[in-house]
């Protein structure tokens, strides 16, 4: 074996020290983004979208310009949550958000639809490529914090926007059912072999408050965060629990309206973080 320049790009050889090539793509010349948070889940239906775009308007409510990137090309649902109608305009070269009540940026493939109900019905390396072009065609002008609704599971396509994007870190979202927590383990694995680093976990759907006695009711079984969280030592950001109140507010685009503030501590992390 020859001298090591620790030049990788010119060696043949397989060692210790040689650095795996990057995938990282660059955001449009025209982008200005400080701080980019994935929030992953390790299937789907726990409540992930509704993370991220609560994150986003806690962080909009702060002071901070936000933005979210719809990565669940197949099952895009943050349109709905702010109820937006309007369809994402651009050039052939690139692409503008969408600016949301207050001011958030919003790309998502629902905005590019004719059709918001219509079916995703494409390959994996086109969903994929969809994905990557959100981050690279976009013009995300002055974003302090971008929020990542990724797609969920460990497969082809989350595994694209890992590699493709730099995000700063990763949430993970997941909800009380043993199984649900056993496939957590494996998105929080999978972070830990992209070398992303982990801000914490959300428990969603943790308990129904009853509104008369204010006792905490676990409608899906008992939580197994706790236990996840010291198993991988990770921090419990917040237990969600079951809002009507939140989820009248998705179904009518009012998210922005929500008052709820068990997703507080969210935001203190994801800040704290970045620091």
């Amino acid at each position: 074996m020859s001298e090591c320049t620790h030049d990788c790009s010119s060696c043949g050889e397989s060692c210790a020290e040689r650095k795996p090539d990057s995938f990282i793509e660059k955001p449009h010349e025209l982008s200005h983004i400080k701080k980019v948070i994935g929030v992953v889940s390790g299937k789907g239906g726990v409540g992930k979208s509704l993370v991220t775009c609560l994150s986003a308007v806690l962080m909009n409510r702060r002071g901070f310009k936000t933005a979210v990137l719809d990565a669940d090309i197949t099952g895009p649902s943050v349109p709905k949550a702010f109820g937006i109608t309007e369809k994402a305009k651009g050039t052939e070269e690139v692409l503008y958000p969408v600016l949301t009540k207050k001011g958030i940026k919003i790309m998502s493939v629902n905005l590019l639809l004719q059709d918001e109900s219509d079916p995703v019905i494409w390959r994996g390396p086109i969903i994929a490529g969809t994905a990557k072009q959100f981050w690279t065609d976009v013009i995300w002008d002055d974003v302090d914090y971008m929020f990542v609704d990724m797609p969920p599971g460990t497969g082809d396509v989350p595994l694209t926007v890992f590699q493709s994007i730099p995000l700063d870190g990763i949430i993970v979202v997941t909800s009380p059912q043993e199984l649900v927590s056993m496939i957590v383990g494996k998105a929080v694995k999978m972070a830990t072999m992209m070398n992303v680093p982990i801000i914490g976990l959300v428990e969603n759907m943790s308990y129904f408050e009853c509104p008369d006695c204010g006792k905490h009711i676990s409608v899906f079984g008992e939580s197994h965060i706790d236990d996840i969280a010291r198993k991988f030592g990770l921090k419990v950001l917040a237990k969600l629990p079951i809002d009507p109140e939140t989820a009248k507010l998705v179904d009518s685009g009012m998210l922005e309206l929500t008052e709820t503030t068990a997703a507080d501590p969210i935001a203190d992390a994801v800040e704290e973080f970045c620091k």
